[in-house]
């Protein structure tokens, strides 16, 4: 960046024990790279599953809360927006690890630019399949349901899940499970008629990294996709003068 102040975004993390990789890099990254940045926004999928806040004593749950509690004990500002893995994460959550939850979509004003911050998943729409299983999940009646569960079920139905997604998207083409332009318009269109006119979309879910551009009501604006975790590490690093993707090896 250009040594001013700076906003970093990460999604996609999928952290768990069965996965190493990502975890190590987590931890590097909390120690090497955003202790330097204003504010660090997790914009979903942070953690492969979160089953409630009741598992925040599993000593891997334990091990990442406090590595988040870490940073923000050093002044860094520590934002959460829930992704389709972790929609669940709660006020104990978020206490424990010194964080704001944010609803999704949340709208900032990021060094003067309306920004729009969201998971990207909602914007999926050729997915009709998911974003029918996406409207269940989050209906309260489901979630009270799910949380009343004891912990093991809801672990087991979690991993349950996992699977019968990883089998689905097997059988789909990738175009469909990639974001719709319609339905990027209809999201700005009804920020806009708040009185929310929006010229950046920061988002992940599609683990396709990248920056685009998108015309809305005759202004040009832009949409930065967020990588995923899977092999390295990366980010979206903000400041007055724009934003960079950038990788952690």
């Amino acid at each position: 960046m250009s040594g001013q102040p700076y906003v970093l975004f990460i999604s996609d993390l999928h952290l768990t024990p069965e996965r190493p990789l990502p975890v190590q890099l987590f931890q590097r990254f909390i120690k090497e790279v955003a202790p330097g940045a204003q504010a660090l926004y997790i914009l979903g999928d942070f953690f492969e599953a979160w089953v409630g806040d009741d598992n925040l004593a599993q000593t891997f749950n334990q091990d990442i809360t406090s590595a988040l509690k870490s940073l923000s004990e050093r002044g860094v500002a520590l934002f959460f927006l829930p992704g389709n893995r972790d929609f669940l994460v709660g006020p104990t959550f978020a206490e424990a690890a010194g964080l704001t939850l944010l609803a999704d979509p949340t709208n900032i004003e990021l060094f003067g630019v309306s920004t729009l911050l969201a998971h990207g998943d909602q914007f999926c729409t050729d997915d009709a399949a998911y974003q029918d299983f996406r409207r269940q999940v989050r209906e309260p009646t489901w979630q009270r349901n799910f949380l009343a569960q004891a912990l093991d079920q809801r672990l087991a139905l979690a991993k349950a899940l996992r699977e019968r997604s990883e089998h689905a998207k097997a059988d789909k083409k990738p175009e469909i499970m990639d974001v719709n332009n319609t339905a990027i318009a209809a999201a700005l269109d009804l920020l806009t008629r708040n009185g929310q006119p929006i010229e950046r979309i920061i988002h992940g879910h599609t683990h396709r990294p990248a920056r685009h551009e998108y015309r809305h009501n005759g202004q040009i604006g832009e949409r930065w996709v967020l990588p995923d975790w899977y092999e390295t590490g990366g980010y979206l690093a903000c400041d007055e003068l724009g934003c960079q993707l950038a990788e952690f090896p």
